[in-house]
């Protein structure tokens, strides 16, 4: 959005009182910020402290004069285009002639017709106006690519790092199936053929004793399938909900890394929808996550509520958080949380004191626009 620029500044130079106060009653109804000046040192002055939209120059005035003081202003690369207006008394070619030389746009002769000073000063002003105008235009442009460039290059950065992270995560699975249920099923396949070479020989209790221990090995196996499978979806988010998936990871979180973490639900909780509650769920395992990496607390408070939205925060009492741990492309977690929230129009806020641990706040609407971001 751009700001309304401020009204135009007309700089009027003159020695004589008299002329100056009369050029401001012309212009008093022109709509521009009028300044005076007695000599042309002044003028320089004002020339050096603020921009003008145009100046009336009078052409004779005592120290430096009107030709030399235009030259001047000219110069200076601020003021280089500046419109100057000389005023004079006589009409004289040769003066006319110094005065372009000097710079001037124009040349008035005294006494000023106010229709003609202000229908000139109106080209010049408009111009200005619109150069001011077409400036703010482009800053805001330069601004709004700027973020743009931020954004994109946040998004980059964020893809990359999903990318990362599912790799991780591909691996990480792998290596459980292979070196958990593939020594398991190992396992049960000797026992097996062991099992049907001495069938015939073993004593009954014998058997049973095999068949038993296999049993309790295909559990085993059984129990480590529906454990990488909760560690991909949880079943309780699925068949109980948002609620009781909360709880069931703040207790996992407990067992697996000795932070006591404490989960209160507002009784009346409500659980939403299928995607809110699978981006809050990983919402809620990315800050345990990140507790459990960088926080070296002891404890974890965990409120979960559904107060005109739901409304999920976590507490720890570690280290504390500082700006740039949650800002910018360096802390892509954070920045891949603020996708989840914003899909659902939701907003997150962090904050944290050092040494006193940290807080995150995380607050969606019931009912927002379709989101653009599933885990």
């Amino acid at each position: 959005m751009v700001t309304e620029a401020p009204l135009a500044s007309i700089l009027i130079v003159d020695d004589d009182p008299a002329s100056r106060l009369a050029m401001q009653s012309v212009l008093a109804t022109f709509g521009s910020r009028l300044v005076s000046a007695a000599s042309g040192e002044e003028a320089l002055r004002c020339v050096l402290e603020e921009d003008f939209a145009a100046i009336l120059m009078d052409v004779r005035m005592p120290g430096i004069d009107g030709f030399t003081t235009a030259r001047m202003i000219r110069d200076r690369r601020r003021s280089r285009y500046t419109p100057i207006i000389f005023m004079t008394a006589a009409q004289e070619d040769l003066s006319m002639l110094r005065g372009y030389q000097a710079g001037a746009v124009d040349y008035i002769v005294k006494p000023v017709i106010a229709e003609v000073l202000r229908s000139k000063l109106s080209v010049f002003v408009g111009l200005n106006d619109m150069n001011r105008m077409l400036n703010a235009e482009l800053a805001e442009r330069a601004l709004t690519e700027q973020r743009l460039r931020i954004s994109e290059d946040n998004l980059r950065a964020l893809a990359a790092h999903l990318q990362s992270v599912r790799e991780e995560e591909r691996i990480h699975i792998a290596r459980e199936i292979h070196d958990e249920l593939g020594q398991a099923l190992t396992g049960l396949k000797f026992d097996l053929n062991s099992f049907a070479k001495s069938y015939a020989t073993d004593e009954p209790d014998a058997r049973s004793e095999k068949s038993q221990a296999m049993c309790q090995a295909i559990d085993r196996i059984i129990n480590s399938v529906r454990r990488i499978a909760s560690g991909l979806r949880p079943e309780v988010l699925d068949e109980i909900g948002l609620a009781a998936a909360v709880e069931w990871q703040g207790r996992e979180f407990q067992r697996r890394t000795g932070i006591r973490c404490q989960v209160e639900i507002s009784p009346r909780f409500v659980d939403p929808d299928r995607e809110r509650s699978t981006a809050l769920f990983r919402i809620f395992q990315e800050l345990l996550t990140n507790v459990a990496r960088h926080a070296h607390a002891t404890r974890v408070d965990v409120h979960l509520k559904d107060d005109a939205g739901i409304n999920l925060e976590v507490t720890d009492n570690g280290c504390g958080i500082r700006d740039e741990d949650f800002q910018g492309t360096r802390s892509l977690g954070f920045l891949g949380l603020r996708e989840r929230v914003q899909a659902f129009g939701g907003v997150i806020a962090v904050k944290g004191s050092e040494g006193k641990g940290s807080t995150v706040c995380v607050s969606i609407p019931l009912t927002s626009q379709q989101p653009v971001f599933h885990a």
